[in-house]
């Protein structure tokens, strides 16, 4: 089989090649426009990395089985348009997922955040129990080399469902093509404005994944959510063909003995969703907690980057509203005693919206200090409307907060900030332009 990535630098793009290239029998090829490390270095080591930069439809060929289509790619894309002239077939790389593990027990983790986190605790349990599983993640796992498998073996297939867009051909959620046989969801809080303009609209396509559960299927929700309850009861409600017999599981949050390496109210209710979904495939509780006991996380999400003697650095990819208030809350509470420095990049496209700031509201009001950046290039590139850093301060809505629009600035200000007896957060879904952040961090605890 010869499979061709359009846009194969992606994170879970380059990532799925890898673990195409790593199976018998296939020849994998890619293109991209533009990629940056650990995709570069990653490719490179396994020899995928393309030769140049850039579109190149002559590649192209009658002989390519399958072409996989990544979100980065235009509908206008040169090497998209030539496949679909000579009829290749072509799979988004949700889709993709699907058919290679259609005939699995599907386990699926949804919600608007959490589901990074919540994937690694199954994927981490299951290893530990030597249970085999392919998956896809959003982050590096301890123990696991990609973040992306596929085999001809296992038995079970765990994936962090993504609720933002399939393809450039295909304007669904990417979960909704998984269809899974346990389906959690974690929490609904509005995000990705751009694709969802209105909150009930971003809610029915929770909706939709809800009803794409296999029949006798399970759902797994988080009882506190008012929203998951509003989509349970009508699961339970409803008599249709498709969510037959489905069983309908709340969960709260853990709140055992069980020594963890992990702390905050949002990752005790991770941790009891993805107990309850590997309960679902036969994991005794018991067997869970055990083991879930040296977990630490997964990268990039309330992951600890240094520590002195009674000082203590995190970075976390919260950019979110609920995401954010999450993060900057379970510090607060894991270090009562510490002053709180919670410093966070406003990168994404919903993230630098002005209908969208509103969400922010006391997202940050548990930190001490807090610190907002972002980029106005950056804003410019999207093609969005300008913003403020007047307008970010007033939608954050507390005194604490300063607004930061050069990088160089906010840095000057980490600087000039005494961390005896700190805890320090950096969040962001990006690298406030450049930051080494957990270099950075050891520079400002050290000083």
């Amino acid at each position: 089989m010869r499979i061709h990535f359009i846009a194969i630098g992606g994170a879970a793009m380059h990532n799925l090649a890898l673990a195409v290239a790593s199976k018998a029998g296939y020849v994998v090829t890619g293109s991209d426009d533009e990629i940056f490390d650990p995709a570069l270095t990653h490719l490179r080591d396994a020899g995928l990395l393309p030769a140049e930069t850039g579109w190149h439809p002559e590649r192209i060929t009658p002989d390519i089985d399958a072409i996989i289509l990544g979100m980065h790619a235009r509908e206008d894309n040169p090497e998209l348009v030539r496949a679909r002239e000579l009829g290749i077939k072509i799979y988004s790389f949700p889709e993709y997922l699907y058919e290679q593990t259609k005939d699995k027990i599907r386990i699926v983790v949804g919600g608007s955040h959490g589901k990074t986190t919540t994937t690694s605790m199954i994927l981490y349990v299951l290893n530990r129990l030597g249970i085999e599983a392919d998956y896809m993640v959003g982050a590096q796992i301890e123990g696991f080399e990609r973040m992306v498998r596929l085999s001809d073996t296992a038995k079970y297939a765990v994936f962090e469902g993504d609720e933002y867009l399939t393809s450039p051909l295909d304007l669904r959620s990417k979960f909704l093509w998984y269809h899974p046989h346990v389906a959690i969801l974690t929490g609904i809080a509005w995000d990705h404005i751009n694709v969802f303009p209105t909150f009930p609209e971003y809610v029915d396509t929770f909706r939709k994944f809800v009803h794409s559960i296999e029949p006798a299927g399970s759902f797994i929700y988080y009882q506190g959510d008012e929203n998951l309850r509003m989509l349970a009861d009508e699961i339970t409600k409803s008599q249709g063909h498709e969510i037959t017999n489905i069983s309908v599981i709340p969960y709260k949050e853990y709140n055992g003995n069980v020594p963890m390496q992990v702390f905050g109210r949002h990752n005790m209710q991770n941790l009891q969703a993805a107990m309850l979904a590997c309960h679902c495939i036969g994991v005794a509780p018991d067997d869970f907690y055990r083991e879930i006991a040296s977990f630490t996380g997964a990268s990039n999400r309330l992951e600890k980057i240094c520590e002195t003697t009674d000082s203590v650095a995190y970075k976390d990819f919260a950019h979110s509203p609920s995401k954010l208030k999450a993060t900057v809350n379970a510090v607060r509470e894991r270090y009562p005693d510490k002053k709180l420095v919670a410093c966070m990049e406003l990168h994404t496209f919903s993230s630098l919206m002005a209908d969208f700031l509103p969400q922010y509201k006391d997202c940050m009001a548990e930190a001490d200090v807090a610190y907002v950046y972002f980029n106005p290039k950056v804003i410019e590139h999207k093609r969005l409307t300008p913003i403020t850093a007047e307008e970010v301060r007033d939608a954050f809505g507390t005194k604490n907060v300063e607004v930061f629009t050069e990088s160089e600035a906010l840095q000057r200000r980490l600087q000039s900030l005494d961390y005896h007896n700190t805890a320090l957060l950096m969040m962001s879904s990006g690298t406030f332009d450049g930051i080494d952040v957990k270099e950075f961090a050891a520079q400002l605890l050290s000083a």
